[in-house]
């Protein structure tokens, strides 16, 4: 079967017209048909990864929208995975669903059969969501996976004083590379939140991504003390109180930026839970344009908040964008020419021409009378940033 046979399905090329007609097929150049297509400016990305899929007689699926199992990832080597631009993504009916960009490529089909010792059953996805989920799954899953294994083994013997931290001296230095790939990794997966909680066997770390928790790893139960201590001390938090939360912030550098990090710990039953709100500031990278809203939505929201008065409410629920949305506009209306003041708790990111409060009630200074305060500061723009309680 040929592609001009298969395209017209997906309304990517016109059927070409018979000689009865009158019309002889125009000359083909030398080279597969393909890739001919391929580059056409009439052929989308999605169009080609599907037609490449019925050519090959497989199924098409979007990787955004499909349920990942990462035991099935670890079938395979991310090298493996990287070299053939591939990615197991379950077993069904005992074969191992293997995502591929390019279906024809059976070394590839070959070299994953014969690495996870199973029948391979191959779906055809989109070289960039197949190349993202990549980064995504195998990024650092190895160095972690190893570093973990390495951590079980030091910390077997290892002791541990009444602050958690332990005494073998060999285990610091891969507890400071564990937490610092977790970090990194939540940061390139531009996760909002990372969660690290402790169970009764082992400790489970998920990220928050788009407004839902992804299990990323588990580490062993051993290194749940020392992972802990870590970030108390890079948080400058009390690491010998564990009865009660606390909060506290650290600050990293990732590709070149600062991002600081809010962490909140939870005591619970296995110990405690810590999680790192990520503060990317979105000041120095993103335009209003850029918070990705309906072309009607935009209007709507630009006509409002270009006024010369009025006031916007900003809710949702955790992760969903409040802080992002309303610290993008701010940057945005922000001018030499006009005073503008924000009351927060706590303050997430910190702008550069923007005079911002930090709520601090065991001083006197509420949201309230922080109000007031500024209603004597001749304001032209004000954000009030309070959490729901």
């Amino acid at each position: 079967m040929s592609i001009t046979e298969i395209s017209p399905s997906f309304e990517i090329l016109p059927p070409q017209k018979s000689t009865a007609e009158g019309v002889a097929p125009a000359p083909t150049p030398p080279g597969p048909a393909l890739v001919l297509v391929k580059d056409s400016a009439a052929l989308t990305e999605l169009d080609y990864a599907k037609t490449l899929a019925a050519m090959a007689g497989i199924a098409f699926v979007e990787l955004i929208d499909y349920p990942i199992d990462r035991t099935s990832i670890s079938l395979v080597s991310a090298a493996i995975c990287r070299r053939h631009e591939v990615l197991p993504l379950r077993i069904h009916n005992g074969r191992l669903v293997l995502a591929m960009a390019d279906p024809g490529n059976v070394i590839a089909i070959d070299d994953v059969r014969a690495a996870a010792r199973i029948q391979v059953e191959a779906v055809g996805v989109t070289r960039s969501d197949l190349l993202s989920a990549i980064d995504r799954y195998l990024r650092a899953d190895d160095e972690l996976n190893d570093l973990t294994s390495a951590l079980l083994e030091t910390n077997a013997p290892a002791e541990t004083n009444d602050y958690g931290i332990m005494e073998s001296p060999e285990g610091d230095a891969p507890i400071v590379r564990f937490v610092n790939l977790l970090v990194s990794q939540a940061i390139q997966d531009h996760a909002s939140d990372i969660h690290i909680e402790p169970a009764e066997h082992d400790v489970r770390v998920r990220y928050r991504i788009d407004g839902v928790l992804h299990e990323m790893q588990n580490a062993p139960k051993s290194i749940q003390n020392g992972v802990i201590s870590r970030l108390k001390i890079m948080s400058d938090i009390d690491i010998a109180e564990r009865r009660k939360p606390q909060d506290g912030r650290m600050s990293v550098r990732h590709g070149g930026r600062k991002i600081d990090l809010r962490v909140a710990t939870l005591p619970t039953v296995w110990g405690e839970k810590i999680v790192m709100r990520i503060l990317d500031n979105p000041n120095s990278s993103l335009d209003v344009r850029d918070l990705a809203l309906l072309d009607r939505n935009f209007k709507a929201y630009e006509t409002s908040y270009t006024k010369p008065y009025g006031m916007i409410l900003v809710t949702g629920p955790t992760g969903s964008g409040k802080s992002t949305t309303l610290y993008t506009t701010l940057s945005a209306v922000a001018k030499p020419e006009i005073n503008v003041i924000t009351v927060e708790d706590p303050v997430e990111y910190r702008m550069e021409g923007i005079n911002q409060v930090q709520v601090n009630p065991k001083a006197g200074l509420t949201f309230a009378s922080a109000l007031r305060s500024i209603l004597r500061s001749d304001p032209d723009v004000v954000l009030i940033g309070v959490q729901g309680r």
